[in-house]
């Protein structure tokens, strides 16, 4: 339990962009760029690393954090079947009701249900930790400047601190945190999570793919944005083109 406490404590801090208060003055050194595969005008996203994000997800984050803006049928965007999020949704129980007797009741999930969160109400989430309301990540990547850089970061960030620094109980040691101190553990260790397409099970992999769903997750749409703006770059270059024609056509006989 402490160590959940810690975990939680130390992504409210990451969403929020500080640490412990009275140790954030210091500044936080920059995160590395990571070259996305959705960077640029013809970015799009990766499927398969969106896919084992995903499982991160599932498998680590979602035991304290929902993503209450997500639906389990939103899965598809990530190449998911049909049947792969039905059995995704059939896999948490969730709340219904009232029945026809007026009472709550469990039954298994649907792709059309929000992805289950794991505290059933928020004042139940405070109470396990210590009165902080652990961070719904729907947003965390748009929340934080950096995007999928600055959690990557953080996720790799951990180390061992400086010499002359002392470090209270519950607190670590993180290169990319504003002040350097957080309360979270790191979440990831190599091989803690399972992947079956052959992928390097090592945190760095672990935190870009689950950073590159958080991106996807904060802004689903992107790809269509991206390619609705290109086709509107390329009809006004067209239409330039034909309007300087035609105005050299009407006045061609002033000459």
């Amino acid at each position: 339990m402490m160590r959940k406490t810690f975990i939680l404590a130390g992504f409210a801090a990451l969403v929020m962009g500080v640490s412990v208060p009275a140790l954030a003055a210091s500044e936080a050194v920059e995160p590395p760029k990571v070259d996305w595969s959705s960077n640029g005008i013809f970015g799009t996203y990766d499927r398969a690393s969106l896919q084992r994000g995903f499982q991160v997800y599932r498998e680590v984050c979602s035991a304290c954090h929902g993503m209450n803006r997500l639906s389990y049928r939103d899965l598809a965007a990530l190449g998911y079947s049909e049947g792969e999020i039905k059995a995704i949704a059939a896999s948490y129980m969730i709340t219904d009701g009232p029945n026809e007797d007026g009472e709550m009741f469990e039954r298994a999930g649907r792709p059309s249900d929000r992805f289950k969160n794991p505290y059933p109400n928020e004042n139940a989430a405070k109470s396990v930790n210590n009165g902080a309301l652990p961070a719904d990540l729907s947003l965390i990547a748009k929340a934080r400047k950096g995007g999928p850089d600055y959690i990557h970061a953080i996720l790799t960030g951990y180390a061992e601190a400086p010499e002359g620094t002392t470090l209270l109980p519950g607190q670590h040691w993180n290169t990319y945190m504003p002040g350097h101190i957080i309360a979270m553990p790191a979440p990831l260790i190599d091989g803690q999570v399972a992947y079956e397409d052959g992928t390097n099970q090592t945190v760095d992999q672990y935190a870009k793919d689950v950073s590159h769903f958080l991106e996807w997750a904060a802004e689903p749409k992107m790809e269509v944005r991206k390619q609705t703006g290109l086709k509107a770059f390329l009809f006004l270059l067209v239409f330039t083109g034909v309007a300087y024609a035609v105005k050299r056509k009407i006045w061609s006989s002033v000459h």
